[in-house]
């Protein structure tokens, strides 16, 4: 098997795994096996299928996912940002709609995976990734209004005005029991690690939520009332389809392939910068591509990378897939022996849990981040976002990548009309007098969202083998929001590895935009100098002074 395409465990196994980090790793999974019990849950009946398809897709897809995959800390399952997607579908195609058009969009994902485009999502801007994303949290939020505050509301447009309009004409029919139960839901979520940190704050709230309203006989209406029995085993099903109307399906399946290929490999690269590791991009999609077409056949749904479950996984310890392994074989054990209490669920604290995960979809810090940047930036961020919203996601991605290259060739337009700057005008091309500890590197050109992750990568790995690392910047005229972000999180990963940063020869323009962003701080801006001679020079006299302090 080909390295690129081999999964990270096989590559783990092979190198050997101690026996700490295995146990580690175990109960890390079963951590996170806990938190996706009440998530899993949830993101099925917001999807508009019943609650057992979920906690199918979190056992099969992320078994999978872990167990093929290629990064070493990837959790897959059932995600909040598919919810709008999945309803939609479900409710134009039906269930079977549902499950071809997940069969299709993994066919989809295996394809690009062999085609080696997992390197595109570079390609993808920030402002437009934050843009969906805060959509999509809004959209969430919108749907879960009904149970939150217990509107007796048999069904409900699908479009977020009309929504809305729903809602506000049924207030007055608000069940009081059913707002306690999703306030004190999102209280006990956020707060209850301050009580514990080993038991996930969503499982204390559906614990304790539904063993209330049992025990008072609250009425309120439960999973039982709505969808019924859930199942506690596994069955296969085959989809009917006729192959006249298979083409009805591949712009669902194209939409969940995009979407899905996009959260996965997000959710990689930020599990790679929180344990300093490389995820293999093109073995990741073929298996999530892998997870989506077989999870469907045991009734589950559409299953991708989720960026939180993944973030816990991390923080618990977990450095290989062993943790994703044991988190599916946990979600397992929990259906087979108590499947049948989770009906008594509230429909209430389960829209309280996606409350929770909306706002922290929500990415408001990165959007109010935006706000400040360049009006290019807004205006993608904005237009992804509305159009998420009110129109459709696949129509935001599609306008977004196509503004974000109009918008960066009118850039560099303008630029070219413009007068050149003369900034940092020295000529010191040999590097032969720089001492050891000291490295260069002088990016070229516009840092924009195509070149930012690549020019990242190949800083970070010249500053990891420095003590002091120069970046000189004489030749970029502007940074967008994706290079600031991309540009910040190298930074903090090389400091956090004892690296000092100086840049050299910043342009007055991109200097006010490093500020707006908050790298000039991160940096600190006595590290921030108007010439390579005087970055070289206080470089020297900083290696000089560490060298003199420490012990010989």
């Amino acid at each position: 098997m080909s390295k690129l395409f081999e999964p990270k465990l096989f590559t783990l196994l092979k190198s050997g795994i101690s026996k700490e980090q295995i146990t580690t790793d175990i109960f890390a999974g079963i951590v996170v096996g806990i938190v996706a019990l009440p998530l899993s849950i949830a993101f099925a009946v917001a999807s508009g299928v019943s609650p057992e398809k979920g906690l199918i897709t979190a056992i099969v897809a992320g078994f999978l996912i872990s167990f093929l995959g290629g990064s070493r800390v990837q959790i897959g399952g059932p995600t909040g940002a598919f919810i709008v997607i999945l309803y939609a579908i479900v409710e134009q195609y039906g269930v079977d709609g549902l499950m071809i058009s997940t069969i299709m969009a993994g066919v989809i994902l295996i394809a690009f995976g062999l085609l080696r485009l997992g390197n595109l999502l570079k390609y993808f801007p920030h402002p437009l990734i934050v843009g969906f994303t805060s959509g999509i949290a809004v959209v969430i939020f919108s749907t879960q209004v009904k149970d939150a505050l217990g509107l007796p509301i048999d069904k409900l447009p699908s479009e977020f005005y009309e929504k809305w309009v729903v809602y506000f004409s049924h207030l007055g029919e608000a069940n009081l029991y059913a707002i306690a139960i999703t306030v004190a839901t999102i209280l006990i979520t956020l707060y209850s690690k301050h009580i514990t940190t080993k038991v996930p704050g969503s499982f204390v709230a559906i614990i304790f939520i539904t063993l209330i309203v049992q025990i008072f006989a609250i009425p309120v209406t439960t999973i039982e009332s709505f969808f019924g029995e859930i199942p506690s085993n596994f069955s296969f099903a085959m989809p009917s389809v006729e192959l006249s109307t298979l083409h009805i399906y591949i712009a669902p399946a194209l939409t969940i392939a995009l979407l899905g290929g996009v959260e996965s490999l997000l959710s990689a690269v930020v599990a790679d910068g929180m344990i300093s590791a490389k995820h293999r991009s093109n073995t990741e999609l073929i298996a999530q591509g892998i997870a989506n077409v077989v999870t469907p056949f045991f009734g589950g749904i559409t299953a991708t990378g989720a960026i939180a479950r993944t973030a816990t996984n991390v923080k618990n310890g977990a450095r290989t897939p062993i943790a994703g392994i044991v988190h599916a074989l946990t979600l397992l054990l929990i259906m087979l022996l108590f499947a049948s209490y989770a009906k008594l669920i509230p429909m209430a604290a389960l829209a309280g849990i996606l409350i929770v995960v909306s706002y922290n979809m929500s990415e408001w810090r990165s959007f109010v981040s935006i706000l400040r940047a360049s009006p290019f930036d807004i205006i993608v961020l904005l237009s992804t976002f509305l159009l998420t919203v009110f129109v459709d996601l696949t129509v935001a991605i599609q306008i977004g990548v196509v503004l974000s290259s109009l918008l960066f060739m009118k850039r560099m337009a303008d630029l070219g009309a413009a007068p050149s700057a003369r900034v940092d005008s020295d000529v010191l091309e040999d590097y032969s007098n720089v001492p050891d500890g000291i490295s260069i590197y002088e990016i070229s050109g516009p840092l924009f969202f195509a070149s930012a992750k690549q020019y990242s990568e190949i800083i970070k790995n010249i500053g990891f083998q420095s003590q002091i690392l120069i970046i000189r910047m004489r030749h970029v005229p502007f940074v967008d929001a994706t290079a600031l972000h991309n540009f910040a999180e190298m930074i903090k990963i090389l400091q956090h590895a004892g690296v000092k940063i100086v840049l050299s020869g910043v342009q007055e323009s991109v200097f006010r935009d490093l500020n707006k962003s908050g790298v000039v701080s991160l940096v600190g801006e006595a590290n921030i100098l108007s010439s390579f001679t005087k970055a070289l020079d206080y470089a020297k006299g900083v290696l000089a002074s560490s060298s003199e302090g420490s012990p010989r």
